[in-house]
């Protein structure tokens, strides 16, 4: 990923625009989820408790 500084922009600016891009793309996402391993079990325990929750906001 790149973002170009253009000529006269703070570096803050090009900052929020870099951080806008990953989080689009869910890089960090990726990488909070790749810290630590995960068992399969696990995985599977929390997809469904993240399915029940939708399910029992949409009703």
């Amino acid at each position: 990923m790149q973002v170009k500084v253009k000529r006269g922009e703070p570096v803050e600016k090009a900052l929020k625009r870099l951080k806008k891009v990953m989080d689009k793309e869910g890089v960090m996402k990726q990488l909070r989820a790749n810290r630590f391993f995960e068992k399969p079990s696990e995985k599977k325990r929390k997809k469904s408790a993240r399915a029940r929750s939708r399910a029992a906001q949409d009703s």
